[in-house]
């Protein structure tokens, strides 16, 4: 999503989403898991922790690490941004403060550090465990001049190589930077239906990102005309794999090759097949909680797999000029939601947490058994 601050020519939602924020501060309940108040059953959605507060709300970014912590970074312009990190209870661990940044993409690679993309910035952030309170980026990898630069960084991902992607949401293109060795910056695809156009809604175009089990194909969302790409690695070529999904935002595969999508405009998060097929809906929006959460999903804009279920936040962030037309106007307490698949008998993920389909996992697998 989007900021505020330089670069708002031309976009004049993002000043009214920064004014909103500004009404919206405040409070912000502490941690707590499975709150009974606003847990919902709906799609097999329940609620798997709450942000505490006072604190930064709108959380985005979400990613997993190999021992099942689940680890959210906010999305606010009114305070310091954080990294919360939460055991697999849901129970808070630690927070990791992110002072003049506004992280969108979470992501760990195979040798357990973590990476944020900077939307403000411009910058990817590297993180190494230990996770504490005061953990500082052990490396800035710079990319681009940032949102006042028409530069939107958003989504990670990595090859089977340990090679990063990052996708630019105002610029369509994706970056690809070399690692673990070198980090020479390139430009990996850059393409007119990556873009957000002129009316689309909301204004992003390339978003998530999810490589084929194979390293193939690259699968990019496109918020803004609610499709999904598919970017073939070989001849270069840009198609469409699937349409109409509204508000398509993050991605992942799951272990039998089902793409999810979080349609943050839908409130759902949507299973599709090889064809580009929805094959599986889960999760809707169910109205407001006593403490000032969503029930359900609401705005759902990334997810995660570990452990047998799906996390996915409740971004909850009110986009339009009108007052009074959004649900995410009344939302005063953050949440991420938890969705069991195949029964939670722990598929989905590998001990590194990541996806059985991706081909990070399957490098990963290769050297430990090496």
């Amino acid at each position: 999503m989007a900021a505020a601050g330089p670069g708002l020519e031309g976009r004049p939602w993002l000043l009214l989403t920064l004014i909103t924020l500004l009404w919206l501060g405040g409070a912000v309940p502490s941690a707590t898991a499975h709150d009974d108040d606003g847990d919902d059953r709906d799609g097999g959605v329940e609620r798997f922790a709450t942000l505490p507060k006072p604190g930064p709300g709108f959380p985005e970014g979400i990613a997993a690490d190999r021992a099942g912590n689940i680890y959210v970074a906010t999305f606010d312009f009114t305070q310091t941004n954080n990294i919360y990190v939460f055991r697999h209870d849901g129970r808070l661990k630690t927070t990791i403060p992110l002072p003049g940044a506004a992280p969108l993409g979470l992501a760990f690679s195979d040798a357990g550090d973590l990476y944020v993309a900077d939307f403000l910035n411009g910058n990817v952030l590297k993180f190494v465990p230990p996770f504490t309170a005061s953990s500082t980026p052990a490396a800035t990898l710079h990319v681009c001049g940032g949102n006042g630069a028409n530069c939107a960084l958003n989504a990670i991902t990595f090859d089977a190589a340990g090679n990063l992607y990052v996708s630019d949401s105002f610029g369509g293109k994706v970056f690809k930077i070399a690692l673990p060795a070198g980090g020479a910056l390139t430009t990996f695809v850059a393409h007119d239906l990556l873009t957000p156009g002129s009316h689309g809604f909301p204004p992003f175009g390339a978003n998530g990102l999810a490589f084929s089990a194979d390293g193939t194909q690259l699968f990019i969302a496109n918020t803004a005309d609610d499709r999904i790409l598919k970017y073939d690695v070989a001849l270069k070529t840009v198609t469409v794999f699937a349409e109409s999904i509204n508000g398509a935002d993050g991605i992942a595969f799951d272990h039998r090759g089902r793409l999810w999508v979080c349609a943050n405009q839908a409130d759902e998060l949507v299973a599709l097949n090889a064809k580009g097929r929805v094959v599986e809906r889960r999760g809707s929006f169910r109205g407001i909680a006593h403490d000032g959460a969503a029930k359900g999903l609401l705005f759902p804009a990334s997810l995660v797999f570990s452990r047998g279920a799906i996390y996915v936040r409740n971004l909850a962030l009110p986009l339009t000029e009108a007052q009074g037309d959004k649900p995410e106007e009344d939302v005063t307490t953050y949440t991420v939601a938890r969705i069991p698949i195949d029964g939670a008998t722990g598929v989905g993920r590998d001990r590194a947490g990541l996806s059985l389909s991706s081909p990070g996992s399957r490098a990963a697998r290769a050297r430990r058994k090496a």
